[in-house]
């Protein structure tokens, strides 16, 4: 079973994940172990989103604009200014 999502890092709780999946794509769980397995999966899931939106809104904190000076910028709106 996967360690507590709270108090794991990103990493940690991606390489959890890919154990879940492997041990639910192996078929040799019983149904219960599956929907057990299926649950560590799910909030690996939403802490890893969780993490994800964290280190998205930090990164658009720490944009800098043209004169060198830290600017709130929207990562949708850097792709569109570099012809993404």
């Amino acid at each position: 079973m996967a360690q507590d999502p709270e108090k794991q890092k990103f990493e940690t709780a991606i390489e959890d994940l890919e154990k879940v999946v492997e041990r639910l794509e192996s078929g040799e769980l019983s149904l219960e172990d599956s929907l057990a397995a299926f649950e560590d999966g799910i909030r690996l899931v939403k802490f890893c989103n969780q993490k994800l939106t964290e280190v998205e809104k930090k990164i658009e904190l720490l944009m800098k604009d043209k004169e060198g000076k830290l600017q709130l910028r929207q990562l949708d709106k850097l792709d569109k200014d570099n012809g993404d």
